[in-house]
């Protein structure tokens, strides 16, 4: 939902909708699984056309010392660390919001988009099959009471 909201608050400036793409793009790069896709669709992208580059794109080696690898290992996108693609296009992202002005723009639409989302959450029903069971035991000591008489 803060997503759409932020879509249609940047309708009229398609610069703002690129850094909203970016942003978008920075964050995803923080899941595991979606970077590590995103590098090997971009290496085997680079290696139809340039083996020697997609070759330099590749992780470096991590040597195994008497013990299984580790399972917090870093996260590599085209050979580089993970946290420098997240600054890179979060640095662009961020200049792209100044040039086109949407500073003030995302803010507010970031907030109404946060204050949708939450408006949505409290009028939900927390949980609808608790709330069946709870109507379904109350049917049956209605019933009760009505087949006693």
């Amino acid at each position: 939902m803060i997503v759409f909201i932020l879509g249609m608050a940047f309708l009229r400036r398609p610069l703002a909708i690129v850094a909203a793409l970016l942003t978008a793009l920075s964050i995803t790069f923080l899941n595991d699984s979606f970077a590590g896709t995103f590098s090997e669709k971009v290496t085997r992208s680079v290696r139809q056309f340039s083996p020697h580059l997609a070759a330099k794109m590749r992780p470096p080696l991590t040597p195994v010392i008497r013990r299984r690898p580790s399972a917090k290992r870093e996260i590599y996108i085209c050979g580089q660390p993970r946290w420098v693609f997240v600054l890179v296009f979060s640095a662009v992202s961020f200049i792209l919001w100044f040039v086109s002005c949407g500073l003030l723009t995302v803010l507010w639409a970031f907030a109404i988009g946060l204050l949708a989302t939450i408006i949505h959450a409290s009028f939900r029903t927390p949980n609808l099959k608790a709330r069946l069971n709870t109507f379904r035991e109350e049917f049956r000591a209605v019933w009760r009471n009505y087949s006693e008489l």
